[in-house]
């Protein structure tokens, strides 16, 4: 898959470690000439210029990419990249600080497919949008959250259950998954668990006990 990153600090420049790890190509968009040759000094695809630019856009191949994520700490510059992104029919994850008001939110949610609070899920949470997981990444988690990684056991009540239908608590949130060996990824609708997975959750410590009881039964 081919994924555009606008913004390459440290939630964009994670967010394209990981995607690229896993042999996708991905395109960064940076304004700034030094992070930008640090870019291409690491291996990376760089294009110099301003991400709310549609020119600038094209040229780190908009027309044929998968998805576009700006993650840059302007949202003006986040929300027009990801306008020209949809008049492309690519999926787009918009990043909104923490401090902004829920209405300002509600301003820009309609108009793109997901919307992400780096200060909560980071990297991990950027990649499940973009890929197009199953993320409630803002209306209904609590800020007091903890990233966890559990392992299935073999004798688990839960395998063979599809993924997308594990029964959570309320307060947490699976966006990852992974066969023993393999690396984690957005779990697919019809993936179902077997012994030995990995599932990672976003949840209230609270219930992270709770989700553990469920997998061990």
């Amino acid at each position: 898959m081919k994924f555009i990153i606008v913004g390459y600090g440290r939630v964009g420049a994670r967010t394209t470690d990981i995607l690229a790890s896993e042999g996708n190509e991905v395109v960064i968009v940076e304004q700034d000439g030094e992070t930008v040759q640090r870019a291409r000094d690491a291996g990376l695809e760089a294009i110099e210029g301003d991400g709310a630019d549609e020119r600038v856009l094209e040229r780190a191949g908009l027309a044929d990419a998968d998805a576009l994520a700006a993650l840059t700490g302007d949202l003006n510059v986040n929300f027009t990249a990801c306008t020209v992104a949809n008049n492309d029919g690519c999926r787009t994850v918009l990043r909104i600080d923490e401090d902004y008001r829920r209405e300002i939110y509600e301003t820009y949610a309609g108009d793109v497919d997901e919307v992400i609070y780096p200060e909560r899920l980071g990297a991990a949470g950027a990649k499940t949008a973009l890929l197009g997981g199953d993320l409630n990444v803002l209306g209904d988690l609590t800020e007091q959250l903890t990233a966890t990684t559990l392992e299935v056991p073999a004798e688990s009540p839960v395998v063979g259950t599809r993924v997308v239908k594990l029964d959570l608590p309320e307060g947490a949130r699976l966006y990852a998954h992974g066969r023993r060996g393999e690396p984690m990824t957005v779990p697919l609708p019809r993936t179902t668990i077997e012994p030995g997975d990995q599932v990672a959750l976003m949840a209230e410590q609270s219930a992270i006990d709770a989700v553990r009881d469920r997998l061990h039964g």
